[in-house]
């Protein structure tokens, strides 16, 4: 045994020491977060797209306080294809549902209704005279609470007589939502099977396969309880409940991966099972630690967006993180030191095995492979290089838009409904602008401003809707997508127009502002993002790697591989070419929201990947200071992990990207594009050749560094039987590494 033991070395001592307490709080907290994390989707919310401090959420607040909530949230079309409006049996249905409407029901229009003027009443009514819709309005005073009274509401709208469909706003938000978490839990049971399936093939053993699924498993409990417990604090989004679970069972299973293999390796090696936890947790769990922080640190980097949605998600990352964190280094070294040598029980006879725990020097398809590339480092560099700018290319055709009706599937009934809306009725297809005018402009200076809005380019229509005390009403209709170019031309022509005499000021909200802020939002966020992320990580990576080259080599091959990565998901989402394999149908925009989570959590795992790597790199480096045999040796025995590690997660995202919704689509299939081409251009070839064309000055830091690096450093191999000889790491002269 070391005379000397590290931090982490401390924890796995302790983990072996209490191992039976700690497996017994472990299942004590695995009930208490079944019965009560689990009621976390009851206490989240299902909005929070937009910017609450962006003018259009401003016009929507001045009009509601003053004027009261007069929007549309709930469009009921009804539809029979053998009678039509007309025919007593489809009016009385419809006058059935009119005559008990629920008291949370504000306001409604029927065909049926004589006092509406005749015009309006022929709006209501299909072209071809087989449907008829009722828009109606929520008494909820926010739209949190008009999306609470929805169930109420749609369940009073339907008809035993009729075809049915609800659409709307709110409808088409509640169906999100509703589809994302069951899709979310189906993947989640098709995925743990397939997992502990690939586990059993990549360890050649039961036991070895099932205990990074155990983790994995704890990993969602855990998971839906931090949620929870968030929900006390600050809002938490249904789609960050979806995308943190789905990612915390992920991160967990590779972290349990890698500790799992490196244990087996400890073993092999002939040590004691209280020696081998030790060594596993002062390794490869140092490793997992800075590698959990880099993907935390990425997380962290969405509290910089005002949308609700994208800090929630930053806070459940971050903390569903900890959480993966927390089991790996407790609750696995603690069930490692019970199951001891049985973790290669119960093999299974496989002619090949991905990941034994043994690796012979310089054998293996990842030491060639090294080799290989190292013999002509700058082809390789080259050549990847230009295949990754190629995809990148993508980005140069990015059209940024919004998430409505066109990402549920073809058969959402929500979307059927708003489609229909727009393409049998008569007036279909108007949207709206609804400006709110702040100040005391007279009846004539309203009247006159709204003139003004209806001679705008892209304006169908506008007139003075409701006025009050200090405040007025004036809307704006259009026709087409409401994050077309020419709507949001219009948006801003709106916003440019003087204000009428005796106003303050013109507010513009409408869904089709709200999502003009909402991009302008995202992308004048992304800037401080992008230099918060990137500075944190190089200076993670310096304490990692001790050195200043590899951290910036790092952080740039990173973004290379996220902007190839980020190009092939523009061209098969927003251009449609994996419309036909994936079956959706192509908006012809994509939302910056899913880029930016495409964008922070790959690369984070870049950076993950990235870590596990270069520190088995580096701790080679440390006991021969042969740069080229340890980059080599390096990936001999992290290539087949992290490849392993790969595939588990490209598991886990393209089961999120099996989902009827687009946005989950974008987000599961995208992730794991990034991964695939992270873990092979990026992982396999970059990495060598960059290392090999830099040689020693991989390594370089200047000495007044060295003292911090050697105080808080990550470095790996500190043993006393592991460190080599004093002549073997003096290869590279006065280049020797910090630490050492």
């Amino acid at each position: 045994m070391p005379t000397h033991t590290g931090l982490f070395g401390r924890l796995g001592l302790g983990a072996h020491r209490w191992r039976w307490a700690v497996l017994t709080a472990t299942a004590l907290f695995a009930v208490f977060a079944a019965v009560w994390g689990s009621g976390v989707f009851s206490d989240v919310s299902e909005s929070g797209f937009e910017d609450p401090g962006s003018e259009s959420s401003e016009a929507t607040r001045l009009l509601e306080e003053g004027l009261g909530h007069d929007g549309v949230d709930i469009v009921a079309v009804y539809r029979s294809d053998e009678i039509q409006v007309d025919n007593p049996t489809f009016a009385a249905a419809v006058q059935r549902i009119a005559d008990g409407m629920p008291d949370t029901v504000a306001d409604f229009d029927v065909y049926l209704d004589e006092e509406l003027p005749e015009t309006e009443r022929g709006m209501l009514v299909a072209e071809d005279m087989h449907a008829t819709y009722i828009p109606v309005t929520l008494t909820g005073e926010s739209h949190a609470e008009r999306l609470h009274q929805y169930e109420e509401v749609a369940e009073h709208l339907e008809s035993s007589t009729l075809e049915v469909h609800l659409g709307g706003p709110v409808a088409v938000e509640h169906e999100l939502s509703e589809t994302a978490e069951t899709d979310i839990v189906r993947a989640e049971l098709v995925t743990l099977p397939v997992l502990l399936l690939l586990l059993v093939v990549i360890f050649g053993g039961l036991v070895a396969g099932l205990v990074p699924l155990a983790v994995g498993g704890l990993a969602i409990l855990g998971s839906l309880t931090v949620l929870r417990a968030l929900t006390y604090v600050t809002d938490v989004s249904v789609f960050a409940v979806n995308v943190a679970t789905i990612l915390g069972l992920g991160l967990a299973i590779d972290y349990g991966l890698f500790m799992v293999s490196r244990f087996r390796e400890e073993l092999g090696r002939g040590r004691a099972i209280g020696d081998a936890v030790r060594r596993t947790v002062d390794t490869a769990g140092r490793t997992v630690a800075f590698s959990g922080i880099t993907v935390g640190i990425a997380f962290a980097g969405l509290l910089f967006f005002p949308q609700p949605i994208l800090k929630s998600i930053g806070w459940g990352g971050i903390a569903v993180v900890l959480f993966d964190l927390l089991a790996a280094l407790v609750f696995l070294p603690a069930l490692l030191a019970v199951v001891g040598r049985r973790i290669n029980s119960l093999r299974i006879p496989l002619p090949r095995r991905t990941v034994t725990g043994a690796v012979h020097e310089n054998a293996g398809a990842w030491a060639r492979l090294a080799r290989t590339v190292m013999r002509g480092p700058a082809v390789s560099l080259v050549a990847v290089g230009a295949v990754l700018l190629v995809f990148s290319s993508g980005l140069a055709s990015t059209q940024l838009g919004s998430t409505d009706q066109r990402y549920l599937p073809g058969d959402a009934g929500s979307r059927i409904a708003t489609e229909a809306v727009a393409e049998d009725f008569p007036a279909g297809g108007l949207g709206r602008l609804d400006v709110a005018v702040v100040g005391d402009a007279g009846e004539e200076a309203l009247e006159e401003y709204a003139e003004r809005l209806a001679e705008l380019p892209g304006a169908s229509l506008s007139r003075v809707e409701r006025t009050g005390d200090g405040i007025a009403h004036v809307f704006v209709a259009y026709q087409g997508e409401s994050d077309s170019p020419e709507v949001a031309q219009l948006v801003r022509d709106v916003r440019a127009e003087p204000a009428p005499e005796g106003a303050e000021r013109t507010l513009v909200g409408g869904v089709a502002a709200m999502q003009q802020d909402n991009v302008s939002a995202i992308v004048d966020s992304v800037p401080t993002t992008v230099g918060f992320v990137a500075a944190a990580t190089l200076f993670l990576l310096f304490l990692a790697f001790g050195s200043i080259v590899l951290p910036v080599k790092a952080v740039l091959m990173g973004a290379l591989s996220l902007g190839a990565s980020l190009g092939i998901a523009v061209w098969g989402f927003q251009e449609g070419g994996f419309a036909g394999l994936l079956g959706f149908d192509a908006v012809g925009t994509i939302d910056p929201t899913y880029l930016v989570l495409i964008t922070i959590v790959s690369f984070g795992l870049a950076m993950d990947y990235e870590l596990f790597l270069l520190s088995r790199v580096r701790e080679e480096y440390l006991r021969t200071g042969d740069n080229t045999r340890s980059v080599a040796a390096g990936l001999q025995h992290t290539g087949q992990i992290i490849t392993s590690a790969a595939i588990l997660l490209m598991v886990v995202l393209l089961a999120m990207g099996t989902s009827g919704l687009l946005f989950l689509k974008i987000i599961g299939i995208g992730l794991a594009i990034a991964v695939l081409v992270d873990a092979t251009l990026v992982r396999a070839v970059m990495v060598p050749a960059t290392m090999r064309l830099l040689g020693s000055a991989n390594w370089w830091l200047p000495r007044p560094l060295r003292r911090l690096h050697d105080r808080i450093g990550i470095s790996e191999g500190g043993d006393e039987e592991d460190a080599a000889a004093p002549g073997d790491r003096a290869r590279d002269g006065d280049r020797e590494p910090a630490g050492v």
